[in-house]
């Protein structure tokens, strides 16, 4: 049994419901199902077989939906490629995954011709337009197919920041999705009455539950527009004509969204959900203060099929900080020190996952793979694994965990995850760079900024311009620093490493 399955009864059971709706668009169940199911006996058709990457490279949409499930149904998996991303990292995307199919919308396609590297890319791929081509789709089979899927088989690829100033992909199996949904089915549970919205980002994994917690519900899924998640005005507008009844913000996100001053108009709003960032106290109290509606902090790494833990938020509360709860259904959490060995409670020690939803692994990064996931020492299993996450976390004598903050120098800016090593890589690619340093400068709480120090070769007021538009070509949007600051020289520790704590101000902008 795959989440494919399991849509394909909820199909039976509510297929002239509608399922989906976008900008005065909508799908019933029975079409979105037949839709996706031509789509992928043509994918089928094309080569398309068990564990054979397509990439997708659509804004939000029905296409996107009916996209996804195409290439999972096909037996395929699905990698997201944003249009908001640089064509620079698209274009390291598509060499990486080596995907033989791309799906695209016709008013995309000048993006993709854009990449430098196009010509050679696409003389090994098929690029299937979903709105042009899909009369010769139309004419496939609107069956189910029988693809024999299993738990095991790869289901998507989705690329994060990587250290070594490269994007990585994680590979995550159906066996992961299965259990996170079947977790959140049963602990929030839906109606048909349900609406869901769907804001994130499809190259953020909590996408995935967005997509499917509705569709495997009966409810109701309401895809914003592109670029609607950060617009709060429109969100608001959205919630309330639309009636959402549940819907998932990054904490930064959330601050910004409950600041609008027609914010209680949401009374639709049952539960909110926030991961993706550490979920502040103050910011928990001022939701409470203006929305009347549930509110749920989660936690999980990519590397483990989105999410791991769930805590329920409280109202009234004398805790000092908002945990992160306790581990999921089939999910075991360790906190061990250097030797692997456990820490005391209260103790804090690095947070290490195990169970049904650790990824495969990195692809084509066997080394990083080896290094991040070990072998699991408390599990009996055969091929068990631990994920070592980079994050600090301790036990509350509850049970319950409580996070801490990254061990590393990986952060969260808008509750994307971002390895400050690939920024400082791409940097000193720059001629006019001699060394740098990028942190996260938190200005307020909750609102974490990325600063880069520049030791540059010369000095002068264009050279931040310059560093601007060379990131903006090679980076995503919310990976430019906010802020350059010119040094003589980095501050070193004695052991000759980079001081980050004797660092400055950040220059304000």
């Amino acid at each position: 049994m795959t989440v494919i399955q399991l849509f394909e009864e909820q199909v039976a059971r509510t297929s002239d419901e509608i399922a989906v709706v976008f900008e005065g668009e909508q799908l019933t169940y029975q079409q979105l199902n037949s839709k996706s199911n031509q789509l992928a006996h043509h994918l089928q058709g094309s080569g398309v077989g068990k564990e054979e990457m397509v990439g997708l490279f659509l804004e939000r949409s029905l296409e996107m939906v009916i996209g996804i499930l195409g290439v999972l149904k096909a037996g395929g998996a699905y990698v997201p490629l944003d249009p908001d991303y640089p064509a620079e990292r698209i274009g390291y995307m598509l060499q990486d995954t080596g995907v033989a199919i791309l799906l695209t919308q016709s008013h995309l396609v000048h993006q993709l011709t854009a990449i430098e590297a196009w010509e050679s890319i696409s003389s090994n791929l098929t690029v299937i337009i979903l709105d042009a081509h899909w009369e010769q789709i139309d004419s496939s089979r609107t069956g189910n197919l029988d693809n024999e899927l299993s738990l095991q088989d790869l289901a998507y690829t989705i690329y994060t920041s990587g250290s070594t100033g490269r994007p990585k992909g994680v590979m995550n199996e159906h066996r992961g999705i299965y259990n996170r949904l079947l977790w959140m089915l049963d602990a929030l549970p839906l109606t048909r009455e349900d609406r869901v919205l769907q804001k994130t980002p499809y190259s953020f994994d909590v996408s995935i539950w967005e997509f499917f917690w509705p569709l495997l519900s009966g409810a109701r899924l309401i895809i914003a527009k592109p670029g609607g998640h950060k617009d709060s005005e429109y969100l608001v507008n959205l919630i309330v004509e639309q009636g959402i009844t549940a819907a998932h913000f990054v904490p930064s996100m959330l601050q910004v969204f409950l600041l609008n001053e027609r914010v209680e108009e949401c009374r639709s709003l049952k539960r909110v959900l926030c991961s993706g960032e550490a979920l502040p106290l103050h910011l928990q109290e001022k939701f409470y203060s203006r929305l009347e509606a549930d509110l749920f902090n989660l936690y999980g790494p990519t590397e483990a099929a989105i999410e791991v833990t769930f805590w329920a938020c409280k109202r009234d509360t004398s805790l000092s900080a908002v945990p992160i709860g306790r581990p999921i259904s089939n999910t075991q959490i360790h906190m061990l020190d250097a030797d692997l060995q456990p820490v005391p409670e209260g103790e804090p020690g690095e947070l290490h996952i195990g169970g049904i939803q650790v990824a495969r692994g990195y692809l084509n990064l066997p080394e990083l793979t080896a290094q991040k996931f070990i072998p699991d020492p408390f599990s009996t299993a055969p091929g068990a694994h631990l994920y070592k996450s980079g994050d600090l976390a301790s036990y509350l004598p509850d049970g319950n965990i409580l996070y801490l903050g990254r061990i590393d120098h990986q952060v969260k800016i808008r509750g994307n995850r971002v390895e400050l090593g690939e920024i400082e890589a791409t940097l000193a690619e720059h001629p006019q760079v001699q060394a740098s340093v990028v942190i996260a400068h938190e200005v307020s709480p909750g609102d974490n900024r990325l600063a880069a120090y520049i030791v540059a070769r010369e000095q002068n007021d264009q050279s931040i311009v310059e560093l601007r538009e060379f990131l903006s070509i090679r980076l995503p949007e919310y990976m430019i620093p906010a802020s350059f600051t010119f040094l003589d020289r980095l501050p070193l520790t004695a052991s000759g490493k980079v001081d980050r704590k004797a660092l400055p101000e950040p220059r304000r902008v």
